[in-house]
């Protein structure tokens, strides 16, 4: 039988491979929701090729568009964030991927698992901001998230037959970006259209320039933290330029694993959907004789601070990784603008940091107004 799925963010680069996946397995998956936050043109041709029982747009004010497109095609159509985080709930779906970008996919996460769906998350923000909450509510709602980053993938299928061995350390790899061993004079000048130029990863906007400072790469390590339960001196950041090893388990006995392969994020996706079994694929395969040499180096986390903002939240908990999250949200998007300098941002969330209210034990009002807080706080800054 086929597993229903709902993809949250279907037209970002995510949600466009997932469906990718499921059109080369027409028989593994049947799609029942698609979700998108304004790129409506492209949800209209999601919809009529997958035929899903539902789509929403996030964005309201696109609503008539969408209804108009699909009035002769038997798709319920809705609109607005409620609609997204409610549309999960749906008994038919079996998995939800959640591919949506930044905080906005935290509630519909938690609602599906109070729905007891599986969840493939490719939407790091919602460990990053509260992990204690999800890993909370998938222990008491029986519900497995399935790691679909590629590090968190490549931890997880390293750890295939060894869950009762402990882990000692887990080391997630990084390409570097494309400003890997530049310093801060260089960095103070370099522009958006730079930083969006990834050497290895096809990759949306936002992600792209994480990436690029290397927060990505830290929210990566808090997101490693509650998926396998490690402490934050377990998780190491090494920089591995070819991007061939995704990242190791090192276990209490000096042993080692790494998953590798090509950079495509469709292995990852596809695994994600079809725990334990692995389908067949034609993806391009890794040739040795292509890579004679694969080459690591330290994280750089003087001339790309985020990195060490980041640990430092991962180390404190409470609600500073959700301000270092609500934080980045805004400096990534004014970066994108060319409203704020590359090193800038990180000058604006170690304020936010310094200045928002702590909450230490945070609940998930808690959370809510932390996040609204940093955001006026770091638009202030601006």
């Amino acid at each position: 039988m086929s597993k229903h799925i709902a993809i949250l963010g279907s037209t970002g680069s995510i949600g466009t491979q997932t469906l990718e996946v499921v059109e080369a397995n027409p028989e593994e998956f049947t799609v029942d929701v698609l979700t998108a936050n304004n790129n409506v043109e492209l949800l209209i041709e999601q919809a009529i090729k997958f035929k899903p029982d539902v789509v929403v747009i996030a964005c309201e004010e696109k609503y008539l568009q969408i209804s108009d497109a699909l009035k002769d095609e038997p798709i319920k159509v809705y609109a607005g964030h409620d609609a997204i985080a409610q549309v999960v709930q749906m008994g038919a779906i079996d998995v939800v991927v959640t591919a949506m970008v930044g905080y906005s996919g935290l509630l519909p996460t938690i609602n599906a698992i109070k729905a007891r769906k599986n969840i493939a998350l490719a939407n790091k923000e919602t460990l990053v901001v509260a992990g204690e909450i999800i890993q909370k509510l998938a222990l008491e709602y029986g519900v497995s998230i399935y790691p679909v980053d590629s590090e968190h993938s490549a931890i997880f299928q390293c750890l295939m037959g060894e869950f009762d061995n402990p882990i000692e350390k887990i080391y997630l790899t990084a390409s570097g970006g494309p400003f890997r061993g530049k310093d801060k004079k260089f960095l103070e000048s370099v522009t958006s259209k730079q930083a969006l130029k990834h050497p290895n990863w096809d990759m949306g906007a936002k992600i792209t320039i994480d990436s690029a400072s290397m927060m990505n790469k830290g929210f990566e390590a808090i997101e490693a933290k509650w998926l396998f339960d490690l402490r934050p001196d377990q998780v190491d950041v090494i920089v591995h330029h070819q991007s061939i090893v995704h990242s190791v388990v090192q276990f209490q006995d000096g042993s080692m694993k790494a998953q590798m392969g090509l950079p495509d994020m469709k292995l990852p996706i596809q695994f994600a959907l079809t725990y334990p079994k692995r389908l067949k694929t034609d993806f391009a395969r890794f040739n040795f004789m292509d890579y004679p040499e694969l080459s690591f180096s330290a994280a750089d986390s003087d001339n790309f601070r985020n990195l060490a903002l980041a640990y430092e939240a991962m180390n404190k908990g409470g609600n500073l990784p959700c301000i270092i999250n609500a934080a980045n949200e805004i400096v990534v998007d004014a970066f994108l603008r060319d409203q704020v300098g590359f090193l800038q941002m990180s000058d604006i969330i170690e304020s936010c940091m310094l200045k928002a209210d702590f909450i230490k034990n945070p609940t998930y009002e808690d959370y809510v107004f932390t996040d609204t807080e940093a955001r006026k706080l770091a638009q202030s800054m601006l």
